[in-house]
């Protein structure tokens, strides 16, 4: 199972932390399944079948296609502010910490590209109350990467005239990998983590001197 295989920087998706195995084995399916047929297209059938599962042993652990989604994105999004919370916190000033960031964040998106699909791109398919917990937890990867710019500016490493919006832009251009990256492609997630890295210090106009490709 591709998924399965996925990889976020190099290390496994936080699934372990689903238990029992069988709820493991039907996240693992959902997450293939909606990224390869989307939500709405996606039956409880599909999801069981992919398990080696019958539909009924789903709803043993699972009340709802919805619960499916909304526990697999919560889960995406966290790891997303932990990547991205502990490239924050790091030493070193804003221009080493948000290539980074990006790097880092680039990565799990390449590597965990099938799960990134799915946390990234299906959020409208979430009720009201899940929508806004996950919606929530955007805000603080926001709030991480934005943190980071608006520090630059501070200190006149970086040269933006409007943080929101480039810090807007840096992280559309991170999601976006999921969509295009190609295992067999010319490049692996370390290359694309350390070009967009690159390319996002262009963005801010940090002096790049001295500073380590990531």
């Amino acid at each position: 199972m591709r998924a399965a295989e996925d990889t976020a920087g190099g290390e496994a998706q936080p699934w372990g932390e689903v238990t029992p195995d069988a709820a493991r084995r039907l996240l693992l399916a959902a997450v293939e399944a909606f990224a390869e047929r989307g939500y709405h297209a996606t039956t409880t059938r599909d999801i069981a079948g992919r398990a080696g599962m019958s539909p009924a042993a789903l709803y043993i652990h699972y009340k709802t296609k919805e619960e499916l989604l909304h526990r697999i994105s919560r889960i995406g999004h966290e790891k997303a502010v932990d990547i991205l919370r502990t490239a924050a916190r790091a030493e070193g000033g804003p221009t080493e910490r948000l290539a980074d960031a990006v790097s880092s964040f680039v990565r799990w998106h390449a590597g965990g590209r099938t799960t990134a699909r799915v946390v990234q791109y299906e959020l409208d398919s979430l009720g009201p109350d899940a929508r806004a917990e996950i919606v929530a937890l955007r805000r603080q990867v926001d709030a991480e990467v934005r943190g980071i710019i608006e520090e630059g500016v501070r200190t006149g490493e970086f040269d933006v005239p409007d943080v929101r919006g480039t810090t807007r832009a840096v992280l559309s251009l991170c999601v976006d990998v999921a969509r295009w990256f190609n295992i067999d492609g010319a490049r692996t997630p370390e290359e694309v983590g350390a070009l967009y890295a690159d390319l996002v210090l262009r963005m801010v106009g940090a002096d790049r001197t001295g500073t380590a490709q990531r």
